[in-house]
């Protein structure tokens, strides 16, 4: 899948981008399910999402979640991406299989631990 806002993962020359994946993680600080960034695309892995929390309650952790965002960058702080069409924020059909395991308990290794 191509992003199709991206020159260059490292630059984050762009502010929007589309087709983005991330992955649910628990906070266990927070008490609450946020989205990460992957690896394996062309954007930099590990960076947060804004997203409402009423769409991720109701999915484990792991799923992964297909989504437009724009990027964020305040000074002196981590970028981090809002989403945009944030009602519109559903499991990634491209990572099916992979989301059905993760939902059954089939075969799901956790992320590493942060």
């Amino acid at each position: 899948m191509q992003l199709s806002l991206v020159t260059e993962a490292p630059e984050l020359d762009k502010k929007f981008f589309l087709d983005l994946f991330a992955m649910a993680i628990y906070e266990p600080r927070l008490d609450k399910m946020k989205l990460e960034t992957i690896k394996g695309h062309q954007i930099p892995c590990e960076l947060k999402i804004s997203c409402p929390h009423k769409f991720l309650r109701n999915h484990p952790e792991g799923t992964i979640f297909k989504l437009d965002a724009r990027l964020v960058r305040r000074d002196g702080r981590k970028p981090y991406f809002i989403a945009i069409n944030r009602k519109n924020i559903l499991p990634a059909i491209e990572y099916f299989d992979y989301n059905l395991k993760v939902q059954n308990g089939f075969d799901y290794i956790p992320p590493t631990k942060r």
